[in-house]
């Protein structure tokens, strides 16, 4: 295959700051994302943010079916030559955030995510199949080194966070190999790592998803505070109801939320439930 540079420049196109673009091109390292991701010959993949093509035509060669959603319209004409007879290969131009993911999840079956994701979007499309997705079986993702960190932190290390526990509830994240700046076209000024998420519903049992997540949010509202503090922030408790409700959900007085791994969490949130705190 061409050069994507060559392939790039004779298209006119230009790198857009906005959309975060860092193109990767290296075949070996596409081949490695694409087995990391566990995709096969049965394999549904839905790919956010196709650039140039390079990873989109390594997934097409293994998986089913790839839909590759990509945002910047002007790389229609260079995905139209880099994706020549790719045959399962559909390319979606529009901002994924704003799609209908439950008609998209209807069309496509059960899928994996695979992506290389700029930095200003990660949080949000991770959120996004953590809260909104039913037939998402997993997703793969090569994100900021201090992004992949937080995804797979311990509870009461700094890098442990919302999104940690959030990702907890639904599956295991695991960083399947580090990638250098140099790799990637035009070379950004951070490293990389690719982390995948194996979904798995019901990995930790709560009584309501909702509380989990809200009780979640609590905890991180104030990195400083007390759990108790915060309880009675967010939910207009008085000292007493707070202090209940941690003696009730097995939780220490004068613990800080950060400090509470994902089992906890849950256990706050059937308590919150149950007492009608949060529905």
């Amino acid at each position: 295959m061409e050069d994507i540079r060559d392939v790039l420049a004779r298209h006119g196109f230009f790198f857009k700051k906005k959309y975060g673009q860092n193109f990767l091109t290296d075949a070996n390292l596409l081949g490695a994302i694409v087995r990391d991701a566990g995709v096969d010959g049965e394999t549904t993949v839905l790919e956010i943010g196709a650039g140039a093509g390079a990873l989109t035509r390594a997934l097409s060669a293994a998986a089913k079916r790839v839909l590759a959603y990509e945002i910047d319209a002007s790389l229609q004409s260079v995905l139209a030559e880099t994706l020549a007879g790719c045959e399962n290969v559909e390319v979606a131009f529009g901002d994924f955030l704003r799609a209908d993911l439950r008609a998209l999840e209807a069309e496509l079956g059960n899928y994996r995510v695979v992506a290389n994701l700029p930095y200003y979007v990660t949080t949000p499309v991770m959120m996004r199949f953590l809260e909104e997705a039913t037939r998402c079986l997993g997703v793969t993702v090569m994100v900021q080194e201090e992004v992949a960190a937080r995804f797979t932190a311990q509870a009461g290390t700094p890098d442990y966070g919302a999104v940690t526990a959030a990702i907890a509830l639904k599956g295991e994240a695991r960083i399947m190999r580090k990638v250098p700046r140099t790799m990637f076209m035009p070379r950004p000024n951070v490293d990389s790592a690719v982390v995948r998420i194996d979904f798995q519903e019901g990995r930790i049992p709560v009584k309501s998803v909702t509380a989990y997540r809200a009780a979640v949010r609590c905890a991180f509202m104030g990195r400083r505070k007390t759990l108790e503090n915060n309880l009675m922030n967010a939910f207009r408790l008085t000292r007493e109801q707070a202090g209940q409700v941690l003696a009730e959900a097995g939780i220490a007085d004068m613990v800080r939320g950060e400090t509470l791994p994902p089992e906890q969490f849950a256990r706050l949130a059937d308590v919150l439930f149950l007492r009608g705190i949060v529905r």
